[in-house]
């Protein structure tokens, strides 16, 4: 059975602890790859109320739009009224072991966990810029692959497969399938 094609863009939820690094990151990779496919948000369980500012330098350097990126709460989008999501992946291990709200709509979930490139002491050489780029390209590597799947061809149970999939990737392995 073919899952049907929404009349509206498919939502996805990036989560993260502090919602202030990798999911930002995410929801913009998401919003600038997906255009009209998908809509992209981001939250986090313990929001850290501002968006770290080597994520701003990084989609900055990107070419991507900053404004009205802000660090928000996973409540806001529990709540009645909120957009239903198709899709909700958590990109650290620590909002991945966390009892999630209840999603209105019953999302695909699956854990897309990326190392915090935030935690990465600064060494004066750029080794917190570095972990941010690296978290970016897996990042993107996760997302064009997320992209790529034939959406129209498979059911739920299917495409929660390959979602799950996609988070078990080593980021070798999916920049190599990737390209």
């Amino acid at each position: 059975m073919n899952t049907p094609q929404p009349s509206r863009p498919r939502n996805v939820l990036f989560l993260c602890t502090g919602n202030s690094a990798r999911s930002i990151l995410a929801e913009c990779l998401l919003r600038d790859l997906g255009k009209d496919r998908f809509a992209a948000y981001s939250a986090g369980s313990f929001p850290k109320g501002a968006v770290h500012k080597l994520a701003l330098r990084l989609l900055a350097e990107q070419g991507i739009a900053t404004a009205g990126l802000r660090s928000k709460s996973w409540d806001e989008f529990a709540r009645p009224g909120a957009p239903a999501m198709d899709f909700v992946f958590t990109v650290c291990d620590q909002a991945a072991g966390e009892v999630c709200p209840i999603w209105p709509g019953h999302p695909i979930t699956a854990h897309w966990g990326i190392p915090d490139p935030a935690a990465v002491a600064d060494d004066g050489r750029g080794a917190p810029m570095l972990a941010f780029r690296e978290a970016w390209q897996m990042l993107q590597t996760r997302i064009k692959l997320f992209l790529a799947l034939p959406f129209a061809a498979l059911d739920r149970a299917a495409l929660a497969r390959e979602a799950g999939a996609i988070g078990r990737l080593r980021a070798d392995a999916a920049e190599h399938q990737a390209s």
